[in-house]
């Protein structure tokens, strides 16, 4: 393990200004101080400051017991059985505050009611508590063991993380097959911090990932399901995504969808979804789990899909298996609640419909609830080249229209209907809904 020394940078040597601190971090670390316990701003909150950014989250450590934090304000929950930690409420804004971490390598090595490890390696529970310096080393990558202290105005660097801010590289402290061991999450936030601060990934750091990629396997379902969210929901997934395929990260989180590509499917629908997606976030706009999952399962929904029909069932039996099969399997690696596997199947179900318009089915595909995500979800499909131009274009002209208007283009689509009805004739194109 490499050596590491304490840097203490005096407040005219760094860029973290009070006032770019919320007022209710402030609030927290006073009230620790106060009562005679250690209190640092830690993490992202330190790290993006010092990168001329604007933290929206502030994590504190303290020497505090969480049961202690607890009982200084009542304001607070403590939650966690892997980790103890506390959330201290302001209204919306959370602060989450950690008791300083011990030293887990040292006297710790066999399992104990507060340190309990599987055969992998993977921490199940670390309530072991330690000093400052302990809590540093025992951190994932060194620009997040940076502690503000906001009695001197100091900054506490045990692990040249301002080195590497400066160098703009992500690495690890510590062995990095040891820490991955103990947290495979890490392999994926190594990634998202690249992907976010557009670092590179120190070499000694990355190198163990595509080897220990298979780990992800072991952690509960639920859990992934929210680092999903956290790699693709946060406006950089794109990047993300890419680097999530670079490493081999794929496979242990949409085993599906790897197997699919790995085939000759496309990513190009994922693509445009999270371009979209990160545009949206910049904007300030909200965006839904559901779509997302939508577009990241397509392609293993198309060669489920596709394999079916191949295999001589109907095209509308034939989605509904494989949307079946698609999601078992998906939920098996990372978990999809219902609240967001029902709307994604009403997408993929709609695009099938959104073709069929002739009568009143248009205007009962317009009022179907899951309809605008249903809409947007094809023209992520007509820019990947996956269905005919004009198809998208027909319902963007049709949403806008009064009753007289959406009268007049089905009219128009029913006079040119005995043109179309050969080619309705021929056969789908396998995987994709006939397009008219």
């Amino acid at each position: 393990m490499p050596t590491y020394t304490r840097k203490v940078i005096p407040r005219d040597q760094h860029t973290v200004s009070r006032s770019l601190i919320s007022a209710n971090a402030k609030k927290v670390l006073a009230r620790l101080n106060e009562a005679g316990y250690e209190a640092y701003l830690v993490g992202g909150g330190v790290r993006d400051i010092l990168l001329d950014g604007r933290p929206k989250d502030f994590d504190i450590a303290t020497s505090a017991t969480p049961e202690e934090v607890h009982q200084l304000f009542r304001n607070s929950r403590l939650i966690g059985r892997r980790f103890r930690i506390v959330h201290v409420l302001f209204g919306r804004e959370v602060i989450e505050v950690t008791t300083f971490r011990g030293n887990a390598q040292e006297e710790q090595d066999d399992d104990t009611p507060d340190r309990r490890t599987n055969e992998h390696g993977l921490l199940l529970r670390d309530n072991v508590y330690g000093s400052l310096e302990e809590d540093a080393l025992r951190r994932d990558f060194t620009i997040n063991a940076l502690y503000y202290c906001i009695r001197d105005f100091s900054i506490i660097d045990f692990a040249d993380g301002v080195e590497d801010l400066k160098r703009r590289r992500v690495r690890l402290i510590g062995d990095p097959e040891t820490r991955y061991r103990e947290d495979p999450v890490r392999m994926l936030r190594a990634v998202r911090f690249a992907a976010k601060l557009n670092f590179d990934i120190a070499p000694d750091t990355e190198d163990p990932i595509r080897t220990l990629a298979p780990l992800l396997d072991h952690i509960p379902p639920a859990r992934l399901f929210e680092e999903v969210l956290k790699l693709f929901s946060a406006g950089y997934g794109l990047a993300t995504w890419r680097k999530i395929r670079a490493y081999n990260l794929l496979a242990p989180l949409f085993p599906a969808t790897a197997a699919a590509l790995a085939e000759g499917e496309s990513d190009e629908v994922i693509c445009q979804a999270l371009a979209n997606t990160d545009k949206r976030i910049q904007q300030g706009k909200s965006v839904t789990p559901y779509f997302m999952y939508a577009a990241l399962l397509w392609p293993a929904l198309q060669a489920e899909w596709k394999r079916r029909q191949d295999n001589g069932e109907a095209p509308q039996q034939a989605l509904q298996l494989a949307m079946s099969k698609v999601v078992g399997r998906q939920v098996q690696s990372t978990a999809i609640p219902k609240r967001f596997s029902a709307p994604m199947k009403e997408i993929w179900e709609l695009q099938l419909r959104l073709p069929r318009r002739q009568g009143k089915r248009a205007l009962v595909t317009l009022e179907h609830p899951r309809f605008r995500a249903a809409y947007d979800f094809l023209l992520l499909r007509e820019a990947a080249g996956e269905t005919d131009e004009g198809l998208g274009a027909w319902w963007t002209q049709f949403q806008t229209l009064d009753e007289r208007g959406r009268e007049q283009m089905l009219s128009e689509l029913t006079s040119a209907a005995p043109r179309n009805k050969r080619r309705r004739r021929k056969p789908a194109s396998r995987g994709k809904p006939p397009v008219h």
